[in-house]
C-alpha cells in the first residue's frame, strides 16, 4: 500500500508541473494519514461560489482544461474533487487531484483520480454534496467504473470530457427501491437520458429513456 502511495505521489508531481494554479500535492491535496483515502483543500479561487449549484458546476470544466494534461488524451491526465458546503447557502469547489492508480509509461486509455473523501477549508467544516472528475479525450461519457453502485460517495456525480460535454450521475445508492439518474447538460437544462435500475447498480449498467421531445 505504501509502495503504490508513493507511486501515486511521484506520478502526480510529475504530472502537475505546470502554471500557477497547477494543482500541487501535499498543498492541496494528499492521502490521509492512514489509508488510501483522498483530502483535497478548498476553496479553489478558479470557481466563483453560488447559491446555485449548477452555476458552480457550469464552471469547472473550462477551469480543469486549463491545468496540465488535461487535453492530452491517451497521454492525459484526469482531475477529481468536491462540490461542498459550508452551510452558509453557497456552494464551493475544492481545488483538484490528480492522485489515483499507478500507470506504465506511454499512451494509454486507462486514466483515473480517487475521489477524494474530504475537504480541507480554514474557514468552517466541510459538507460535500458532489464529486466531481474529468476524462482527458472526447467523446467521453461516464464509464461503466463511474457507474458503479460501489463507488458512490456523495449524492451527485459529475463527469465531462474536452468539450466540457457534462453528465450528471444521481446514484440513489442508499436506497434499493429507487433507480439512479443520469442526465446530461444541454444550454441551461439538463435532461434525463438514463436510468439505473436499482438490480443493475451493482453493475452499473445504464437503461436508455426514449427521447419524447
Amino acid at each position: 500500500m505504501r509502495a503504490r502511495r508513493v507511486a501515486a505521489l511521484i506520478l502526480s508531481l510529475l504530472g502537475c508541473a505546470g502554471g500557477p494554479d497547477a494543482p500541487l500535492v501535499a498543498r492541496d491535496y494528499g492521502f490521509e494519514e492512514t489509508g488510501d483515502r483522498v483530502w483535497v483543500r478548498g476553496p479553489w479561487d478558479a470557481i466563483t461560489p453560488s447559491r446555485d449549484i449548477d452555476e458552480v458546476i457550469d464552471q469547472l470544466c473550462p477551469a480543469v482544461m486549463t491545468l496540465p494534461r488535461a487535453r492530452e488524451r491517451d497521454y492525459g491526465q484526469e482531475y477529481c474533487g468536491l462540490i461542498y458546503s459550508l452551510g452558509d447557502g453557497l456552494y464551493y469547489a475544492s481545488r483538484t487531484s490528480s492522485l489515483g492508480q499507478l500507470e506504465l509509461v506511454g499512451p494509454s486509455r486507462r486514466k483515473s483520480c480517487i475521489v477524494p473523501r474530504r475537504v480541507l477549508d480554514e474557514r468552517g467544516r466541510a459538507h460535500p454534496i458532489a464529486d466531481f472528475h474529468s476524462h482527458p479525450w472526447a467523446p467521453s461519457p461516464l464509464s461503466q467504473k463511474d457507474l458503479l453502485r460501489g463507488n458512490q460517495w456523495w449524492i451527485i456525480r459529475i463527469q465531462f470530457d474536452t468539450t466540457c460535454h457534462l453528465q450528471k450521475l444521481i446514484p440513489h445508492a442508499d436506497d434499493d427501491h429507487r433507480a439512479g439518474e443520469v442526465y446530461e447538460r444541454q444550454g441551461q437544462h439538463w435532461k434525463l437520458v438514463g436510468r439505473i435500475l436499482p438490480e443493475d447498480k451493482a453493475a452499473g449498467r445504464i437503461t436508455a429513456v426514449e427521447d419524447d421531445s
